[in-house]
Parts: C-alpha cells; structure tokens; sequence
C-alpha cells in the first residue's frame, strides 16, 4: 500500500499579530488620511452645531448614578484616549469593503448625532465643582462646554469600535485577554465620559442606544448583500 503525499492546506495558520500586522499593513496611506481627514471634519462639525444652537439648549436631567460617579482628574487620560482608539477598527480593516463599511458606521452615526444635537439642542448642568482642582479638566472644559450632550457621541464611537475591533480579533483568533482589553477600555471610555462630568447617563444610555441601532443595521446590510452576490 502506497502512502499519499501530504498536501498543504490552502489556508495555512497565520498567528494573530502577524495577521494583524497584514491588515495594518493594508492601504494604510488611505487608512491614515481618511482616518485624519474623518476625524477633523467632524470636529469642525460638531463644534460649529455646538456654538450655534438654533433654539435654548435643554438642560440634561442627574440620576442617582452621576451623583454616585466622582469626578476625576485621571478619566481625562481615557477620555481623550477615545481618538486612538476609534482608529484602530478602520487600522484593522482587511480590505477595501471592510475599510468602507467602518467609515460608512461611523459617517452614519456621526450624521445622525449631529441632526440630533441641531434640532434638539442639550447640554450638561453646571456643576458645582472646583475646576481649578482638577488641572487636566480645565482644558477640556474651556474648550468643549458640555453642549451637545444627548446622545453622546464619544460613547457611541467608543461602543461601535469595541463591536467593529470585537470583530476583527475573533476573526484572526486573537487571545482571550486582548479581546477583554478591548472590552474594558471602551467601557473605560464610557465612565470617563461621567467622571470629566461631560455628560450624564441619559447621554450614555442615547449614546449607546444608537451605536447599537448602527451596528445592527450595518451588519444586516452586508448580511443582505452578501446573500445577494
């Protein structure tokens, strides 16, 4: 009886961060820009929307939990942590229509925060807090006033990228822990967001609420067109 020749299996094993690597590696001149230029347009934006409310912005209303979040001057190091961190779903992208269908979820979401925040202005209370006290918050709050609270926006990019990068590291059989890494720092996000005192919970909860809408229907999308091809 004669042995059969080992074949090679047309899809060999590829460690996680070397397939990571691949997809960083991956139109990563169109990735860098188009991360760069998504972000800065949007700023523009949003803080154009946020300076000129066409009607009284609505006062947030303070549930038990924001009186229960202290304010800390260390959440800011998570709160602007947000930036890198969105660009890390679209960094992981594999390919063209991946790379699309990030931009599209978070062109989307933007899109309908902003519609949200022109014709139903909101904005946090004023609260009662020292602010001198809290060095690395006085920045933030000279420069971002705490309008355009419901939904929050920094909550709903930060939930999207843990669903996008949730994703992405199953698909290339990524360790357990980097996947919980994933998962605690977008909620390490999400509480920073009330320990800067940038918003409330009923910002979050909005916030949340439309990541999750987005997320979904993306997902149907691509389901619908893939069945389709």
């Amino acid at each position: 009886m004669t042995s059969r020749p080992a074949t090679s299996s047309p899809h060999p094993f590829v460690p996680w961060y070397v397939a990571l690597g691949q997809r960083i590696a991956t139109l990563w001149v169109v990735k860098m820009i188009g991360t760069t230029v998504g972000i800065s347009g949007f700023f523009v934006v949003y803080f154009w929307v946020m300076h000129n409310p066409p009607s009284e912005p609505m006062v947030m209303p303070l549930t038990r939990l924001d009186h229960w979040v202290g304010v800390s001057d260390d959440a800011m190091v998570l709160y602007g942590s947000l930036w890198f961190y969105i660009s890390l779903a679209p960094a992981f992208a594999k390919d063209k229509a991946e790379l699309w269908a990030c931009a599209r979820d978070a062109a989307i979401m933007a899109a309908v925060g902003l519609v949200v925040f022109w014709l139903f202005p909101t904005t946090v209370p004023v609260f009662a807090v020292d602010w001198a006290q809290y060095p690395a918050l006085q920045f933030l709050k000279a420069t971002d006033v705490g309008g355009n609270a419901f939904p929050s926006l920094h909550v709903a990019f930060a939930v999207l990228t843990a669903v996008l990068l949730e994703r992405q590291l199953r698909s290339v059989q990524a360790p357990t822990w980097l996947r919980v890494l994933n998962l605690l720092w977008a909620f390490g996000i999400v509480y920073s967001t009330l320990a800067t005192r940038q918003h409330v919970l009923l910002d979050v909860l909005g916030g949340t609420l439309l990541a999750a809408a987005v997320s979904w229907a993306g997902t149907t999308r691509d389901w619908l067109v893939w069945t389709e091809a």
